[in-house]
């Protein structure tokens, strides 16, 4: 399959107003590519768009939608095909987090986290599918994460919808490897966006300390700029990559669940440890 060229292609992706998704958008726009950028936030999704458009973005065009409602997405996808004549590339970027242990989480709060995290990627993936199979040379990127490859206590719901993701995209890999379409799944660790510090609180948190532990965390862990995580993955779809693990923490986890995947909790939990002592 040959390299992804960006200029003129329309690239739609959706969790736009921020983080990774802005990023992306960004870089593409300095890349001449068409741009439909989807995300609730209407007002960050028009900042970004303004800075694309500067970028030298052959075409913006946002849609404020926000993914938790359960639609179908085939108007979106319509409005695109009309507007742009159809999707050459698809990033389904959005994604939330939510606190809490399983037995604190809601069903409420777990259906929402689902249907964002990995439903709407179905759904997005079903709805401009037929768009992308008619693209000479399309791609699809699906943004799971480092807990797609790990699974730690207190992040069941987050895991149980990253894991989901991975499980689709490497199963639609295969079915439409001879069909002229790439697809990438990418697994980012570490990365400094807001979704940690921005997670819902499932249960109690009468004195907030869930909120400033997210916080903290946030603080603590997540330093690799999103402007550095959209360049790996513009990489990764130029090449036609397969699969990308992004940071050192991330690939080291991913390494440590190929080489014990039944004892890599405990190890972990050994390894944090040793290093508060």
């Amino acid at each position: 399959m040959r390299r992804f060229a960006f200029a003129g292609r329309t690239c739609v992706v959706t969790g736009a107003a921020s983080g990774i998704g802005a990023a992306l958008a960004l870089d593409l726009a300095r890349r001449k590519a068409v741009l439909a950028l989807v995300d609730k936030d209407a007002e960050g999704l028009a900042r970004v768009a303004s800075s694309a458009a500067e970028l030298g973005a052959t075409a913006v065009h946002t849609y404020p939608v926000d993914l938790a409602d359960g639609g179908d997405r085939l108007d979106l996808a319509a409005d695109v095909a009309s507007r742009h004549g159809g999707a050459d590339l698809l990033v389904n970027n959005a994604g939330v987090a939510l606190s809490g242990s399983f037995e604190q989480v809601s069903m409420d709060d777990f259906d929402w986290l689902m249907e964002i995290n990995l439903r709407a990627v179905v759904r997005m993936t079903k709805a401009f599918l037929p768009q992308l199979l008619d693209r000479p040379g399309a791609h699809v990127v699906n943004v799971s994460s480092v807990f797609g490859l790990i699974a730690p206590a207190a992040q069941v719901a987050y895991a149980t919808s990253k894991f989901g993701v991975r499980g689709f995209t490497e199963a639609l890999r295969h079915e439409l490897a001879a069909r002229g379409v790439g697809v990438t799944v990418v697994h980012p660790g570490g990365i400094a966006t807001n979704i940690a510090a921005n997670a819902r609180i499932s249960g109690p948190d009468p004195d907030g300390t869930q909120a400033r532990q997210a916080r903290e965390f946030a603080a603590a862990s997540l330093t690799m700029p999103p402007a550095e995580a959209a360049r790996q993955i513009v990489a990764a779809i130029q090449t036609r990559k397969p699969r990308l693990v992004i940071t050192r923490p991330a690939k080291a986890a991913d390494m440590l669940a190929r080489l014990t995947p039944s004892r890599y909790w405990d190890v972990t939990r050994w390894l944090e440890r040793r290093r508060s002592r």
